[in-house]
């Protein structure tokens, strides 16, 4: 007779059953922790350490151009023509026989070392206690001063390259790409118009009606700067369009305004960020190149560009007033690039395959 089993009185243990096959399972098949879209996008970018680098620098760099203009008690545009031409010398560091002052002159009849805060034959120059810490321009002007005031201009340049961007570039390619048809081909040949004009020749024509300075720059970022814009926005909204969920938007009777900034626009906003980081250095570089040339601002403000321009007239005597603005301006545009590159890399983890 067969002794009848209580199953509710049975007991398990953790070792009763064995996987079967678990031999053949893959080391890869891991659980891994739900995390948000921007939360998976950050952690990628903190990985990246060429965009956290580029991110440093242009904090640092932003800090200077606030701070930087009243470390050492100068203008950027007080002159003083006794202090003029004087070579970078820093307190502390002149100790180790860099940066003291000195600087090497190439003449007719050679190479001569001259420091001009000191005196050969010991007499007193007047200069003993004073530090220009990247030295000083013809004219006597503190060349610290005027490279980070110059800087603030490139930083003013960048925001309104991302603030045209944003509102002229991102709603034109935006409203262009979702009505399409006979509106996206007038908007898009009035681009191909304004884009198939020179940038030298709108800043040239605006300096006749305007005067030389920020805002004939500006005004020259507004007319032609949001082109490469409009294009990126407009190619992601024709690929949106007419997905799923912008179809049932549309038919539980979302206007189409509301359907472009609410439904397509959080959906792009990965290729939007990137393409505007991407603009920021070539506007830097293009309002340097402007003041290279003599169309960027007036003196005596001073931009990278302009102290640029005027250093290289002497480069070949005092090279040392082309270093601090082309280093600064290599090293920002550089970040900003660097930066980009990782943001683009954050959003499209795909892009390190290719």
């Amino acid at each position: 007779m067969s002794k009848e089993i209580n199953y509710e009185e049975l007991e398990f243990l953790e070792n009763d059953f064995e996987l079967v096959g678990k031999e053949n399972l893959s080391p890869d098949d891991t659980l891994y922790a739900n995390q948000s879209y921007w939360k998976d996008v950050l952690g990628r970018l903190k990985k990246n350490k060429g965009a956290i680098v580029g991110l440093v620098c242009i904090v640092f760099i932003t800090f200077m151009a606030i701070a930087g203009i009243h470390m050492n008690g100068h203008t950027y545009d007080s002159q003083i023509i006794e202090h003029q031409n004087l070579a970078p010398r820093v307190p502390g560091i002149e100790k180790l026989g860099i940066l003291d002052g000195g600087e090497t002159l190439n003449t007719s009849q050679g190479s001569v070392e001259v420091n001009k805060y000191v005196s050969n034959n010991g007499s007193k120059t007047g200069l003993e206690d004073t530090y220009y810490w990247f030295g000083t321009d013809v004219l006597g002007r503190d060349m610290f001063t005027r490279t980070w005031m110059g800087t603030r201009i490139s930083l003013y340049i960048a925001l309104v390259a991302v603030i045209i961007d944003i509102i002229f570039g991102l709603s034109y390619g935006l409203i262009s790409g979702y009505f399409g048809g006979a509106v996206d081909n007038a908007m898009q040949r009035f681009a191909e118009i304004l884009n198939g004009i020179p940038s030298l020749v709108i800043v040239t024509l605006l300096i006749i009606v305007l005067k030389p300075g920020l805002m004939t720059i500006t005004f020259s970022l507004m007319i032609t700067g949001w082109i490469g814009m409009n294009r990126i926005a407009r190619a992601q909204v024709l690929k949106l369009k007419e997905q799923e969920f912008v179809l049932a938007s549309r038919t539980l009777g979302a206007k189409s305004f509301f359907i472009i900034f609410k439904e397509i626009l959080p959906n792009i906003l990965g290729p939007i960020i990137t393409n505007t980081m991407f603009s920021i250095p070539n506007a830097i570089f293009t309002e340097a190149f402007l003041a290279f040339i003599g169309l960027g601002v007036p003196a005596p403000m001073a931009s990278l560009g302009s102290l640029i321009s005027d250093a290289f007239k002497q480069f070949t005597t005092h090279p040392y007033m082309i270093a601090a603005p082309v280093i600064v301006l290599a090293i920002l545009m550089l970040s900003f690039n660097m930066l980009a590159d990782g943001i683009r890399d954050a959003f499209d983890p795909k892009m390190k395959e290719m």
